[in-house]
């Protein structure tokens, strides 16, 4: 049997112990910023600020940052594809963002139910804007537990409220307001 060295020995426990504490940290949170930006027929317009996306241990955290938005309730949604630019309807309106598509829906649900209901996984929590056009809040998404499940996909803020229902169609978010994408 060989005996090591102390020098040896503390080397082997240094090596040990470092991995152990590797090992035990945590991972680090994923975060993604979003740049926000009006929705106009011409494509992205001017900037209204940001959003940031972070794992948190209840799902994705929403930190807003925005300004330039008409003050009330706004709906908020993510959308199926990762574009803001306008898009061209059979009726041949141009809807800006309409490129980001229909809400994010994997399961098919058809539904609008509310960032807590079992419906369309793209209703987020409504945005409040304060009278002076700025949001700065901090938003929970239960229902998306990673920042990866926003990645590819459009964050759109509505021109009104939402009653997460299906009628008024969508909720009666209306009209799209501002856009961004996840990258």
């Amino acid at each position: 049997m060989t005996l090591l060295s102390s020098s040896r020995r503390f080397g082997v426990a240094l090596a040990l112990g470092l991995t152990t504490a590797a090992l035990a940290a945590p991972a680090l949170a994923a975060s993604v910023t979003v740049p926000m930006a009006l929705a106009t027929p011409e494509g992205p317009g001017a900037s209204v600020g940001k959003v940031t996306l972070s794992d948190g241990t209840a799902g994705v955290m929403m930190k807003l940052e925005l300004h330039g938005l008409p003050p009330g309730e706004h709906g908020f949604h993510l959308h199926v594809n990762p574009s803001c630019a306008p898009a061209t309807g059979p009726d041949g309106k141009v809807t800006p963002a309409g490129g980001a598509g229909a809400h994010l829906d994997p399961a098919m649900t058809k539904m609008h139910m509310g960032p807590e209901g079992a419906g369309h996984l793209g209703d987020l929590p409504k945005i409040a804007v304060g009278a002076d056009g700025t949001s700065h809040q901090t938003l929970a998404v239960g229902r998306i537990k990673s920042v990866e499940e926003f990645k590819g996909h459009a964050l759109m803020i509505h021109a009104g409220g939402d009653t997460y229902a299906d009628v008024p169609p969508l909720g009666g978010g209306g009209a799209r307001l501002a856009c961004g994408v996840a990258n």
